[in-house]
């Protein structure tokens, strides 16, 4: 049989205008192969191939059947969200299919091993519990996190603190959205940063040691990284980038744009303009709000390059003020750990066709972005918030922080 992957097109489907085609996904100036795909677990480039009768497409509907393509746009093009949709079907293949796999490697290439599992679901008319219609059962952590969601929305516009209160008093044309539009309703995906440890006891760590919580289809998953910039990153540099705190707009695009060889999918700022950061000028490799007015100057800044990135195996915090989410292991929507870390790059170096390499818990939470988009969708909700807030329901507390990244990563505690 045919080994389907990025850029493979069934006969006669390869778009007349492939540059148009791309143009979705291709921004941010991702020019310099504006006709290919950027295939970036093998940091290579993708042509538009043609492949054999309609093996792509009936791939697509078996996708959209079993729950992990949601998007139903069968084409006959094995594209971006087909190829995160391949790899998605491998992934539950790998960790939850009772008769699944444990060493299948979800790259998304599509062969002999796969397709036998393809067989297998199409004739026992298996649907994955990721499913969209759970959305219409949600599980009680789901639920409990809208509601804290919508409680911190209350709280927040009736308390904002120094930082909020610039932030609501700044202009309107960027990704960053003020506390009374914050947008939790249940239609949306929506993924929260939990930022840790900004006491100055800890600030000169800044390691991977946040927890971010994915929330779609009415079920959860967890994962781990930094919302601060490292130390080590910034250097000498006296006004290191924070995120501020709420809601921000990101959207599909790629990190490392002028670098050829190290571009790959990330979340960038919806605006061209970007998001709201806080710099920080009191060099305390923290954000508090005494970063407002050092020099008498406010710090608040619009900046569009605070992407939300991978960070490797997690040994180092990747972060030079951007989000940054590690390929070693993630929590499921059943609350398992889920290894990665026998086929996660540890580094760009690795992500080659020879290593076989991917970038593991990263690639999972950017592929359920991909696939569970509602179609016209191109956003996911970004809400960036303290450990404390968690306190404002009895569901969560800050143990709920500590608890997952216990289990993820346990150093970070």
């Amino acid at each position: 049989m045919s080994v389907f992957s990025l850029g493979i097109c069934d006969i006669g489907k390869i778009p007349a205008n492939r540059k148009q085609f791309l143009k979705p996904y291709h921004k941010d100036g991702l020019t310099a192969r504006a006709v290919s795909f950027r295939d970036d677990d093998r940091t290579t480039w993708r042509s538009f191939r043609e492949g054999q009768a309609n093996d792509v497409a009936e791939l697509q509907e078996f996708l959209f059947k079993a729950g992990f393509m949601p998007r139903g746009v069968i084409d006959g093009i094995f594209d971006y969200v087909t190829q995160a949709a391949a790899r998605l079907f491998q992934e539950y293949i790998r960790t939850i299919d009772p008769d699944g796999d444990p060493s299948m490697v979800p790259d998304g290439i599509v062969g002999t091993i796969t397709m036998k599992h393809v067989e297998r679901w199409k004739s026992q008319g298996i649907v994955a519990d990721w499913d969209t219609s759970k959305a219409q059962n949600p599980s009680k952590e789901y639920g409990d996190w809208i509601k804290l969601l919508n409680k911190s929305k209350e709280h927040y516009k009736a308390n904002p603190g120094p930082i909020m209160k610039a932030v609501n008093a700044f202009g309107n044309t960027h990704s960053t959205i003020k506390a009374p539009d914050w947008n939790f309703t249940t239609d949306e995906i929506h993924l929260i940063g939990i930022r840790r440890k900004q006491d100055k006891s800890e600030a000169n760590r800044r390691a991977n040691d946040d927890l971010f919580v994915l929330l779609l289809n009415g079920l959860v998953f967890k994962f781990w990284g930094s919302t601060d910039p490292s130390k080590n990153m910034v250097g000498t540099r006296r006004n290191a980038p924070f995120l501020v705190e709420g809601q921000h707009k990101y959207r599909f695009g790629w990190h490392k744009i002028s670098v050829e060889k190290k571009i790959y999918r990330a979340l960038k700022p919806y605006d061209p303009a970007g998001v709201i950061i806080l710099r920080d000028l009191n060099r305390d490799h923290a954000l508090t709000p005494h970063d407002l007015t050092v020099a008498g100057s406010n710090s608040l800044e619009l900046n569009n390059s605070i992407n939300i990135h991978w960070s490797g195996m997690g040994q180092s915090n990747w972060s030079a003020g951007c989000q940054v989410i590690v390929g070693k292991n993630y929590i499921n929507n059943k609350n398992e750990l889920v290894d990665c870390s026998k086929f996660a790059s540890t580094a760009y170096s690795q992500l080659n066709s020879a290593s076989k390499k991917t970038k593991g818990a990263y690639n999972v939470l950017a592929d359920l972005i991909v696939c569970y988009s509602k179609p016209g969708v191109d956003y996911v909700l970004y809400t960036l918030g303290r450990e404390e807030s968690l306190d404002l329901d009895a569901n969560f507390g800050s143990n709920y922080a500590i608890s997952a990244l216990r289990k993820m990563n346990p150093s970070a505690i």
